[in-house]
């Protein structure tokens, strides 16, 4: 059994009512606030053949996107580990790991499957919204995946030889390929085994509106009624909607929202009132209490406690 390496190859106190009128301006865009502010940075790592058994190894905040070219193989997953226990891959396939989860390749002795791999470092790690959303593995051929064609061609004609760049180009098209992926997840969430939480929430055509709203302004003065008139849906049916859905109440989720986005800005040395200020809570007390409540600590305790994600 063979092991791969894994390192690379080389506020705005805005009212509610305005964002919902800005969004439907200028269409729904129900991806990039949420990885403008939580980043996804992919880096190559493999690009040809496997031949035996390949262990990749789970590692903290560690996640897998691998292109099966061509070739077939059998996937391998340890029990209890919320992946299926084996997988038969037999045409061009994404396999993505979203979390961190060892799994085996088994292909021929010789002349084995070929593919491009690629490690993605989520800000947050597990803790991202996009990772406790997804299942613990996708694998989707590639032939139904619309819209992919041209970034693969790109892919592996960068990873067929050394190039001027090639590592930089090649992450950026793990980057491009992995947005691709969750566009065909949001337009077809149960083909995707998409779980309740906020892709889910995003792949609603109502509670889109909501959730993209809190992503883009979370420092606008937010209340249950404002969120339900920008789903355009009756306050009861909003609650409702969006517990089932994302998994839990409106205001629970813009709380860890905006708490989770308080962590980023702190850990990069923002005071705690432009913080505060930021996201629209009319005193650093105000937000300090509100921080506690959802990471059990103080912004200041936490920070000194080395600043670690708590939820």
């Amino acid at each position: 059994m063979s092991t791969i390496p894994v390192e690379p190859l080389g506020a705005s106190g805005t009212p509610a009512a305005a964002v919902a009128q800005g969004s439907e301006e200028r269409g729904l865009d129900r991806l990039s606030a949420l990885l403008e502010r939580f980043r996804v940075r992919a880096h190559l790592f493999h690009a040809g053949p496997l031949c035996g058994v390949t262990h990749f190894a789970a590692q903290p905040g560690r996640a897998f996107l691998h292109v099966l070219r061509r070739g077939d193989m059998r996937v391998t997953h340890q029990p209890r580990s919320g992946a299926p226990r084996t997988l038969e891959l037999t045409e061009p396939t994404l396999l993505f790991y979203p979390r961190p989860l060892d799994h085996d390749f088994h292909n021929a002795p010789v002349d084995g499957s070929d593919f491009v791999c690629a490690t993605l470092d989520f800000d947050g790690g597990v803790h991202h919204p996009l990772v406790q959303a997804l299942p613990s593995v996708l694998a989707l051929p590639v032939a139904q995946v619309q819209g992919i064609g041209p970034t693969l061609d790109l892919l592996f004609a960068e990873t067929e030889r050394v190039r001027c760049g090639q590592r930089l180009l090649a992450d950026r098209l793990f980057d491009v390929l992995l947005l691709q992926m969750l566009r065909w997840l949001l337009d077809r969430p149960a083909q995707g085994g998409i779980q309740p939480g906020v892709l889910a929430g995003l792949a609603h055509p109502k509670l889109s509106r909501a959730l993209t709203g809190l992503h883009e302004q979370p420092g606008a003065a937010w209340s249950l009624d404002s969120m339900a008139r920008v789903a355009g849906m009756s306050r009861s049916a909003f609650a409702a909607e969006f517990k089932a859905a994302v998994g839990t109440p409106p205001g629970d989720y813009l709380l860890r929202w905006r708490v989770s986005l308080a962590q980023v800005q702190l850990r990069s040395g923002i005071a705690v009132k432009r913080v505060s200020d930021s996201l629209g809570y009319a005193s650093p007390a105000a937000f300090s209490r509100a921080f506690t409540q959802v990471v059990g600590v103080s912004p200041r305790a936490w920070l000194t406690a080395g600043g670690a994600d708590a939820f």
